[in-house]
């Protein structure tokens, strides 16, 4: 008996089914079974990640402390170094090689990534008509200042064949390297040199061998360097001297230890102002870049800066440098210094002359929302870089101006939480610092300065064909693997825009900003993968959303939501009544319902992704008590609905 009434169950619900087609003369594609499959997580828990999206007892991560000394010669554009790596082996395998990154090999005319550029012209990337030839000239290195080390340098990578293997858990081992290399005049939009009317301004990044990062998930990281993804490294401590020319101005990642001796006495005073002021206090101006006396005679001068706990450095320098600064105000009574270094081209009131109070600003802002800012300095460097972040220190473009200028200020420094604090691999997953930051860049818009560059509200109606179209890809891709007009896309905008709707339409912010925040401080200056995200905000918030993280960032499923039909209960209005509506296409997202009746009441309604777990239509109640006039799916249009025509039913 509990057999027939099981068949009989079964075919009720395939009539049911096949006259909700049959009304509609809809075809959907949904298939529930892909889109909630219970199988979405490939792996459970290992003793270095635990099944709740954090790091386990068991995990481990190595360390790179560096020593670097530099030297600039601005008519030759070579940059000489020595740096020294302490590196050191926390994982429980023995290490009989070691490798390293040489990112300026990059701008080899032989390398892989420029063999990727296109022929006729300039990528964002690098510019195959410029003629330039560089890479890292390497003189020397040595393994713990005795044995000349046993090298082979592929592209982008350097493997050191060690003498003996680095024992598992604490050994440690120094590396010792001379090089050379001479800046490009454009660095594929991470380092380079703007000519200006009182000097060429120098922005200098991948400017030092780098350990590649070896992790509990691929071992060694060697994906070379090409262009359009970023970097994955080892943090640690850096202590770095900068030597230019006496008439320049250098700034870089982290604390200046000699003031004393690379400022005059008024730019030392004015210095100690800024560091209490909350006003932009000037440090060097227009007026003074042709003064000698606002700079110590000598031929040159040598900078030296401390940074710890990063994963990277950066530097600029320039005799064109107009500079302020001023303070940054943190939780638990802590501050920072903003600064500004900028050309006499790029003053202005709607230009750099507000750039410092944009960085105040943006970085106050996240250290109350997420997590404190840890760098003693905030400096942002007028460039021909567009836009490039590095721990402590940005470039942005010279000629940005008003929104745009607090736009980009607001982006790079909003990395210092991804990936400077969050340390994803940004060579596979872009997304994981691009996205993340375009999502925290959109509370931004809305919090400075009570809106005064507040984006006006995002219609998806045509921006949905951007993000899921046929020629889109998927978020989850290679940053290399992109096409590159798709770039801004699948990393930037996509994933931004997903969290966004995480949070305001399905997890609520109290839920979202907490799951959020909880991944920020697990993984601050840790290695997180994508796993390890979804993992966290699936236990934190007490959501499955492998629904979400499956159609919005795994695959590139497209949504379809329509209303088919209107009809009353018992053919009476006054019952109320039932409105089908469909799910066609494969992704699924909430439904929000907006209906008008006759002598126009209007009412709403919220219906949970689950309405699809098992259906491609469904039939909703609506307390009407009168004929409709209109119902309308997503009025506001927040869902990538790839055809809102069929979003409305009118009544005739």
């Amino acid at each position: 008996m509990k057999l027939l009434f099981f068949l009989f169950c079964i075919g009720l619900n395939m009539v049911a089914s096949a006259q909700v087609q049959n009304e509609s003369n809809l075809i959907s594609n949904y298939d529930p079974h892909a889109l909630f499959s219970p199988v979405f997580y490939s792996s459970g828990e290992s003793i270095t990640r635990a099944a709740s999206g954090e790091p386990n007892k068991g995990y481990w991560q190595n360390r790179a402390d560096y020593q670097i000394a530099a030297t600039l010669n601005d008519s030759s554009h070579l940059i000489t170094g020595t740096v020294i790596i302490t590196y050191k082996n926390n994982s429980p395998h023995s290490l009989p090689f070691l490798w390293l990154q040489l990112d300026q090999n990059f701008f080899n005319q032989n390398s892989r990534g420029q063999a990727r550029m296109p022929v006729d012209g300039r990528s964002r990337y690098g510019d195959s008509k410029s003629n330039f030839n560089g890479g890292y000239a390497i003189s020397a290195i040595k393994v713990n200042d005795l044995l000349v080390a046993d090298y082979i340098i592929t592209d982008t990578r350097m493997q050191i064949r060690l003498p003996k293997p680095m024992a598992a858990s604490g050994d440690v081992v120094t590396i010792k390297i001379d090089y050379s290399f001479t800046l490009p005049q454009y660095g594929a939009d991470r380092c380079g040199i703007l000519p200006t009317k009182n000097g060429d301004i120098f922005t200098v990044a991948q400017w030092y061998p780098r350990m590649c990062v070896f992790d509990d998930v691929e071992g060694w990281n060697t994906l070379p360097y090409l262009g359009p993804s970023e970097f994955y490294l080892e943090y640690g401590n850096f202590d770095f001297t900068i030597t230019a020319p006496a008439s320049h101005i250098v700034v870089a990642s982290g604390e200046l230890l000699n003031p004393s001796e690379v400022l005059t006495p008024n730019q030392l005073k004015r210095m100690e102002a800024a560091k209490k002021s909350d006003r932009t206090v000037m440090i060097r101006s227009e007026n003074e870049l042709s003064d000698p006396l606002s700079r110590p005679s000598k031929s040159s001068l040598t900078w030296h800066f401390k940074i710890n706990n990063a994963r990277d450095v950066s530097w600029a320098s320039s005799k064109s440098f107009i500079w302020d600064a001023a303070k940054i105000n943190l939780p638990e009574g802590k501050t920072s210094l903003a600064m500004s270094v900028y050309p006499a081209e790029s003053k202005g009131e709607k230009a750099w002359s507000r750039s410092t109070e944009y960085i105040k600003g943006s970085i106050e802002n996240y250290s109350k929302r997420w997590l404190t800012y840890p760098y003693p300095v905030a400096t942002n460097v007028a460039s021909n870089v567009s836009g490039m972040e590095y721990p402590g220190i940005v470039f942005c473009g010279y000629d940005a101006k008003t929104d745009g200028l607090f736009g980009v200020t607001d982006h790079e420094f909003g990395h210092t939480w991804f990936p400077m604090i969050v340390g994803s691999n940004e060579r596979k997953y872009g997304w994981m610092d691009e996205g993340f930051n375009t999502f925290i860049n959109s509370l931004a818009d809305d919090d400075f300065n009570n809106g005064e560059y507040k984006s006006p509200p995002t219609s998806m109606e045509y921006r949905a064909g951007y993000m899921f179209g046929e020629n889109s890809e998927t978020i989850l891709s290679a940053p290399d693997a992109l096409h590159e007009n798709n770039i801004g896309t699948a990393l930037y905008s996509k994933p931004g825009y997903g969290l966004q709707l995480l949070r305001n339409d399905i997890l609520g912010p109290e839920r979202f900003d907490y799951a959020f925040k909880t991944y920020i401080q697990r993984w601050a200056y840790k290695h997180p993968t994508p796993w390890d995200f979804f993992k966290t905000m699936d236990n934190v918030a007490g959501e499955n959303l492998s629904w979400f993280w499956k159609g919005w960032f795994v695959e590139n499923y497209q949504l379809d939501q329509s209303v088919v039909s209107v009809s009353y209960v018992n053919s009476d209005p006054a019952n109320g009544a039932i409105v089908t509506i469909a799910n066609l296409d494969q992704m699924a997202m909430p439904v929000n319902l907006l209906y008008e009746t006759i002598s126009g009441v209007k009412g709403t309604m919220k219906l949970p992704v689950e309405i699809w777990n098992n259906a491609q239509f469904k039939k909703i109640k609506l307390p009407s008590g009168e004929k409709l006039k209109k119902v309308t799916i997503d009025p506001d249009k927040i869902f990538p609905d790839m055809n809102f025509k069929n979003n409305e039913w009118k009544s005739n």
